[in-house]
């Protein structure tokens, strides 16, 4: 998702899109730990969507 998709979201959608990519992230990284997980860069680009879903969240607060 890019970041024009996330603000047109409401609060608890945002809220919603986040629990689910932390989620994501941590089954991802357990994956890793088991070393199931092929692509090492989703990592990264989850990483990336939960910090910019935190960001529009803190937006949308002011």
């Amino acid at each position: 998702m890019n970041a024009k998709e996330l603000r047109s979201q409401d609060a608890s959608a945002l809220k919603e899109t986040l629990m689910g990519l932390l989620k994501e992230h941590f089954e991802m990284r357990m994956q890793h730990k088991s070393a199931q997980l092929d692509d090492t860069s989703k990592l990264k680009n989850i990483k990336r969507s939960i910090a910019r879903v935190k960001t529009i969240i803190e937006e949308k607060k002011v």
